[in-house]
C-alpha cells in the first residue's frame, strides 16, 4: 500500500500484554474491571528466608508458546514476556507484512532491571565451576537493549531500534519517545512498550533491604494498598505491555481500528535523591503540566489519571499533592486510581501496562477501582475509586509514571470519535 504523508498525529492501533491478572487483554481487562487482585505467595525462587514473601507473578505463561523450544527455555524472561506482547499487538493490529513498510517501523521496548535472573544463574555457574561454565548467551540475555532487538528481528522491523532504561518510569517513557519518532515522521509505526522479569533472589532482597516493600506476607491479595493510610510498601510484579503507536494518517489509509490518540508527553528530573521523590512534588508536577500543555489541554478536561500510586508512604502522599499542585480545585473531581493495588508493581513494565489501562477506559468506558482502600488518608484525599470499578465517559486520560532516579513522565490520551 502507498504510504501517505506524514500527520503529525499518532495513534494506536494495537494492544499486547502479560500480566498477573492474566496474558492477553481478554483475559487481563475483565479481572481488573472485577478488582481481583493477582498478588500470591513467591513460588519463582524458595522466599522463605526473605523479609517479603509475596510477588504478582504471571502464571498462564508458556514462553513455548511464542518461541521455538531451544530459544524458549534459555532466553530471560523479560525477553520472552515481550515477544509475546509484541507478537500480540501486532496480530490486534492486524499490522501490515509488506517488508517495504516494516523497513520504515521500528521498536522501543524498555525494560528497568534487563536480564537479571538469567544474570544470576551464570554467576552462579562461575562461583560453582568456574568461567567455562558462564553461557556464550549471557550478555545478550542480560542487557535491557535486547527485548527490543529481539522483537526487530522477529518482526523484521527495519526502522529506529532503541530501548529506554529510567527505572519505573521506564514503559511510559518508552511510549512517549517512540510517539515522538512517529510525530516527527522518523518512522510510519512503532512497537512500543516495558518488559520485566524482576521476581528472583537478588532483586526482592535488595528492594526489601531498600525498606521499599511491604512486609505484609500473611495477607497478600491485600498487601498493595495505594493510598490507604495503612500502606507499607509496593507488591513487585512482572509482565510486559506492548502497543502499536502509527502515524493517524497511515492507520486511517489501511483501516486499521484505533484505541486512541497519544496526544501529550511530558517528561522532567528531580534533582533531589536517588529513591525518594522530591519533597515539594516539584518534578512530578511539572510532568504532569508539560503533558497538557504539549496537548493543548486544560486540567478540567482530563477525566481520568492513572496513578503511579505505588502504594509506599512518600510516593502516594506525594503524587496526590502533585495532582493538587496541577489540578487545583479540579483534583477532588478527577477520578483517580492505582491499577497496582491489583496487578503489582512491573518497574519498567508498570508504565506500559498502565498506558494500557488508560486506551481501554477511553474505550470501554469503565474506571478500574483502587482495591484495599479501607481507611482513607488525609494526606491523599483524592477520588481513587475505591475497590470498585465505576462507568464514567472517559474522553482523555493521563498516566503518571516516576522512578528512582528522580525521573517522572506522564502521558495524555484522548479518545478519538
Amino acid at each position: 500500500m502507498a504510504v501517505p504523508s506524514p500527520s503529525g498525529r499518532v495513534v494506536v492501533t494495537g494492544i499486547g500484554g502479560v500480566t498477573p491478572l492474566g496474558t492477553g487483554l481478554q483475559n487481563f481487562w475483565p479481572r481488573l474491571v472485577a478488582g481481583e487482585s493477582a498478588v500470591g505467595p513467591i513460588t519463582l525462587f524458595d522466599a522463605k528466608d526473605h523479609a517479603t514473601r509475596i510477588a504478582a507473578e504471571v502464571k498462564d505463561f508458556n514462553p513455548e508458546d511464542w518461541l521455538d523450544r531451544k530459544e524458549a527455555r534459555r532466553v530471560d524472561r523479560f525477553i520472552a514476556f515481550a515477544v509475546a506482547a509484541a507478537q500480540m499487538a501486532l496480530d490486534d493490529s492486524k499490522f501490515p507484512e509488506d517488508q517495504e513498510i516494516r523497513d520504515e517501523c521500528g521498536v522501543l521496548i524498555g525494560s528497568g532491571i534487563g536480564g537479571l535472573t538469567f544474570l544470576g544463574e551464570q554467576f552462579r555457574r562461575l562461583m560453582e565451576g568456574g568461567p567455562s561454565r558462564i553461557s556464550p548467551f549471557l550478555v545478550p540475555y542480560m542487557i535491557p537493549d535486547m527485548a527490543s532487538g529481539y522483537v526487530s528481528i522477529q518482526h523484521k522491523f527495519k526502522g529506529p531500534n532503541t530501548c529506554v532504561v529510567t527505572a519505573c518510569a521506564t514503559g511510559a517513557n518508552s511510549i512517549g519517545d517512540a510517539y515522538h519518532i512517529v510525530k516527527r515522521g522518523d518512522a510510519i509505526a512503532m512497537l512500543a512498550g516495558g518488559s520485566e522479569a524482576p521476581i528472583n533472589e537478588i532483586s526482592v532482597g535488595g528492594f526489601a533491604a531498600a525498606k521499599a516493600m511491604t512486609t505484609n506476607n500473611d495477607n497478600p491479595s491485600g498487601a498493595s494498598r495505594p493510598f490507604d493510610l495503612n500502606r507499607d510498601g509496593f507488591v513487585i510484579g512482572e509482565g510486559s505491555a506492548v502497543v502499536v503507536l502509527e502515524d493517524y494518517a497511515f492507520a486511517k489509509a489501511r483501516g486499521a481500528r484505533i484505541y486512541g490518540e497519544i496526544v501529550g508527553y511530558g517528561m522532567t528530573g528531580d534533582a533531589f535523591h536517588i529513591t525518594q521523590p522530591d519533597a515539594d512534588a516539584y518534578g512530578s508536577s511539572r510532568s504532569m503540566s508539560k503533558a497538557l500543555k504539549g496537548a493543548g489541554l486544560t486540567p478540567e478536561d482530563v477525566d481520568y489519571i492513572n496513578a503511579h500510586g505505588t502504594s509506599t508512604p512518600y510516593n502516594d502522599r506525594l503524587e496526590t499533592l502533585a495532582i493538587k499542585k496541577v489540578f487545583g480545585d479540579y483534583a477532588g473531581k478527577v477520578l483517580v486510581s492505582s491499577t497496582k493495588s491489583m496487578v503489582g508493581h512491573l518497574l519498567g513494565a508498570a508504565g506500559a501496562i498502565e498506558s494500557v489501562v488508560c486506551l481501554m477506559t477511553l474505550n470501554e468506558g469503565i474506571v478500574p477501582p483502587t482495591i484495599n482502600y479501607e481507611t482513607p488518608d488525609p494526606d491523599c484525599d483524592l477520588d481513587v475509586v475505591p475497590n470498585v470499578a465505576r462507568k464514567a465517559d472517559v474522553k482523555v486520560a493521563l498516566s503518571n509514571s516516576f522512578g528512582f532516579g528522580g525521573h517522572n513522565a506522564s502521558l495524555a490520551f484522548r479518545r478519538v470519535e
